[in-house]
């Protein structure tokens, strides 16, 4: 990345659960790189996990805090942590990626002065009273940042009418994927191998979810359609690979072993843990798979897959709507539908030009639009905003 922005000795303190996976986390380390690169100073408080190291080898400081707590005892600690901190080390900004952590940041912030931001990754659900003014810190940024054209539109239609919404900033900064690492031209012979070597299907149409293991992420959706499609004559083999973190929820992976061993496709499909190498795991594919139930917030599956010259069949809603061009750039179908998502898949399984004309046009596609190197320098760009106005507010 070629920075533009000047952060020099600007400090950023971002905050968030774990560091663990996911899109959010994957983002507070992208953005995190940005800002050293500019020559901001940047940290990051979680309750730590796997990419903490990444993290600190790439020039952030890392500060260990039970930042997932939520209860009133856990956050007013966290809140004393934070104001802490915030005067040792000089930040001038506090970026909020998650509600628990962004109560304490708030009030941290408030507190000594420093500006606040947070970015709302994803569609809150709760309707209660005490739950949508839980969800509300997460729109009390100084500038709140929104992932998608539809996190957007659910911020104003969640919080449009409180008072405290009125004349903030909501910027619209597309989450992005750091796209140099996929496509064909990224990958070696043994990283393709490794793959195969987990997933195996070498001589079928190979079809990949990715995504943690959890109901709403369609994966009982999915093996339903693959049940359907085993059932259908004239189609390629099909192998299914569905792969993501547990993250604690083994009841629920038991009960998907339970599934496929019922339809007997347990020689098709195949459940795997976490796996690091995802460039890898859309090489492996000739179809990727984006089957929520609930609207994604943005849908980093499909940007990447789509990096990686795969057509992507995802559900018709959230952010896969912004990103997926359907009957061009893959398909959308309607959510928690089995058999419009077999159809899809049998459709894109039965022709391989097809997949390989969707694939180049989502190569394209995703790489104009959905950059990390964009997302960054968007957020930097929001970073130096709130800054020049606190400097242009009177005293």
């Amino acid at each position: 990345m070629h920075p533009t922005h000047k952060l020099s000795e600007i400090c950023v303190l971002q905050v968030i659960p774990a560091l663990d996976s996911g899109g959010a986390e994957r983002t507070t380390l992208e953005v995190a790189r940005g800002i050293v690169a500019a020559g901001g100073r940047s940290i990051v408080a979680s309750q730590g996990g796997r990419m903490v190291a990444s993290l600190v080898a790439e020039g952030s400081e890392h500060i260990h805090l039970p930042m997932a707590a939520k209860s009133p005892l856990g956050m007013r600690r966290n809140r004393a942590a934070l104001e802490a901190l915030i005067a040792e080390r000089g930040v001038d900004i506090v970026h909020a990626r998650s509600r628990a952590p962004a109560w304490p940041a708030l009030w941290a912030a408030r507190a000594t002065g420093a500006a606040f931001v947070t970015t709302y990754h994803g569609a809150y659900s709760g309707r209660s009273a005490p739950k949508k003014l839980y969800n509300s810190v997460m729109a009390r940024g100084d500038v709140v940042i929104a992932n998608s054209r539809f996190t957007r539109m659910a911020i104003e239609e969640a919080f449009g009418r409180w008072r405290f919404l009125r004349g903030r900033e909501i910027a619209t900064i597309p989450r992005g994927a750091d796209l140099s690492d996929f496509g064909p031209a990224a990958l070696c012979g043994e990283r393709r191998e490794a793959a195969f070597g987990a997933f195996g299907g070498r001589d079928a149409v190979r079809i990949l979810l990715p995504g943690r293991m959890t109901p709403w992420k369609g994966q009982r959706v999915l093996i339903e359609a693959a049940r359907r499609l085993q059932m259908r004559d004239g189609l390629p083999p099909l192998h299914f690979a569905l792969i993501g973190d547990a993250q604690g929820r083994g009841s629920y992976v038991e009960e998907l072993k339970q599934m496929i061993a019922a339809e007997d496709i347990g020689r098709t499909v195949r459940l795997h843990g976490h796996w690091n190498d995802m460039p890898a795991a859309y090489d492996w594919s000739d179809i990727a798979v984006s089957a929520s139930t609930r609207p994604e917030a943005f849908g980093r599956v499909a940007v990447e897959a789509m990096a990686s010259a795969r057509p992507v069949v995802a559900s018709a809603h959230g952010g896969s709507l912004e990103s997926v061009v359907d009957r061009e750039t893959g398909r959308l179908v309607p959510p928690d539908d089995p058999g419009a998502l077999a159809d899809a898949l049998g459709d894109l399984a039965g022709d391989a030009a097809m997949r390989t004309r969707m694939g180049a046009a989502g190569a394209v596609r995703a790489r104009k639009l959905f950059s990390t190197d964009a997302m960054v320098a968007a957020t930097l760009a929001v970073y130096e905003k709130v800054l020049a106005k606190r400097q242009e507010a009177p005293a």
